[in-house]
């Protein structure tokens, strides 16, 4: 039986963040904005290019601002770096909080070339971020709804907006060739 002297906070919790939420919704991306989408896609895509340069798995990400001005970049650097939590999200988000001076991110867009996981998600929503956008989806680990759906989750106390499939194909792409390139060398030694 519940404990008639607490807070049923849950009500209160959902109605704060669907407020929220309306309060910070941003308006529809205009169709005049896909050529920027697109464009920042293939920058996203350059990380990704970067992070098979050095034997990581190609995914990469920038950071940018309403304005169109890249605030942080990065691409996957788990192997090199010996560090579980450094996906290109996270190395991307830590270098625009660094040139922001805050790990608050309001109002940023991320670019990610691969649906991102739940490790990601996370740090995306507590940054604040306005938009995360990503090429490909993830059947195994994706948290933008392949897999697991993070951003529908009404009880967050922040709301983030989810597109996907921005050069989904030359996304994919890169990953498959990488992979199969990877099981060619694994098959030969």
């Amino acid at each position: 039986m519940a404990d008639p002297n607490l807070l049923d906070t849950t009500a209160t919790s959902t109605a704060t963040a669907t407020a929220t939420a309306a309060a910070t919704a941003l308006p529809a991306v205009p169709a005049a904005q896909t050529e920027f989408d697109t464009a920042m896609m293939r920058l996203a895509l350059a990380q990704a290019e970067a992070a098979i340069a050095v034997g990581e798995v190609p995914v990469g990400a920038v950071l940018v601002d309403g304005q169109g001005q890249v605030l942080g970049t990065g691409y996957n650097r788990t192997i090199i770096d010996h560090d579980p939590t450094a996906h290109a999200e996270v190395v991307a988000l830590r270098a625009a909080a660094r040139h922001l001076n805050n790990y608050r991110l309001p109002g940023l867009s991320l670019y990610v070339t691969l649906e991102p996981c739940v490790m990601c998600m996370g740090a995306m929503l507590h940054a604040r971020l306005a938009r995360v956008c990503y090429g490909a989806t993830d059947p195994k680990t994706g948290a933008c709804g392949s897999v697991l759906d993070v951003g529908a989750v009404p009880q967050l106390n922040h709301q983030t907006l989810f597109h996907g499939g921005i050069l989904a194909e030359p996304c994919g792409d890169l990953l498959r060739r990488f992979f199969r390139a990877r099981r060619r060398k694994e098959i030969q030694t």
